[in-house]
């Protein structure tokens, strides 16, 4: 079973990666706030995540679920005791945070876990029933221990649009391109030069 992987950054899509260690390339989903901590790496960076893997008799194909933290990780295996929440559901639904979704838990706070993807208010209920007492050490996680991602200046916001709203990329592929455009040529300042130098790139790979 495979629960830690370290290695290169190999391809990066919307929900998944493609971590290449020890010359294998594992395909390895990410929930939400993981894959936006990953939002500053580029193609061949080093990376380390927990893996939970998941591998049943109805689902013999394995999967493999990234995290940060090995306290993420454990955070999710409680996640998905909730009835009717399996571990597919839960890479969708954990859009925040480890720490304010258990902070949200402990405080019975129905109205902010029905802000996850895909949870409602009866979903909310029996998560909270659930899981009530058993999370508050994880709403402890300290900010401190989370991957920092750099804030985007001001001129890439007109080129995330561009890209998005015009162009038909993906926003986790659009910032991609922005902040690979930005490692590149730390020079720009604005959002032309920027814009020139994402088409740039683009053209090269």
């Amino acid at each position: 079973m495979i629960g830690y992987l370290e290695g290169k950054l190999l391809k990066k899509d919307e929900d998944r990666i493609i971590l290449l260690a020890n010359q294998v390339g594992y395909e390895v989903l990410l929930p939400a706030f993981v894959m936006d901590t990953l939002g500053a790496k580029s193609i061949n960076e080093e990376i380390k995540l927990y893996i939970y893997y998941q591998q049943t008799e109805r689902q013999p194909k394995p999967v493999l679920i990234g995290f940060n933290l090995e306290a993420e990780k454990e955070f999710f295996q409680h996640f998905i005791s909730v009835e009717a929440i399996g571990p597919l559901k839960a890479i969708k639904a954990l859009t925040l945070p480890v720490r304010e979704i258990a902070r949200a838990i402990e405080s019975k706070d129905i109205n902010r876990l029905t802000q996850l993807k895909g949870i409602g208010t009866r979903t909310a209920r029996k998560i909270v029933a659930t899981l009530e007492g058993k999370v508050s050490k994880f709403a402890l996680i300290r900010k401190s221990e989370m991957p920092v991602v750099p804030e985007i200046e001001d001129i890439t916001k007109p080129v995330l649009d561009v890209l998005t709203t015009q162009l038909g990329h993906k926003a986790t592929d659009a910032r991609r391109m922005v902040l690979e455009a930005m490692q590149r040529n730390p020079a720009i300042t604005t959002p032309e030069q920027l814009f020139e130098e994402v088409y740039r790139g683009e053209k090269m790979a």
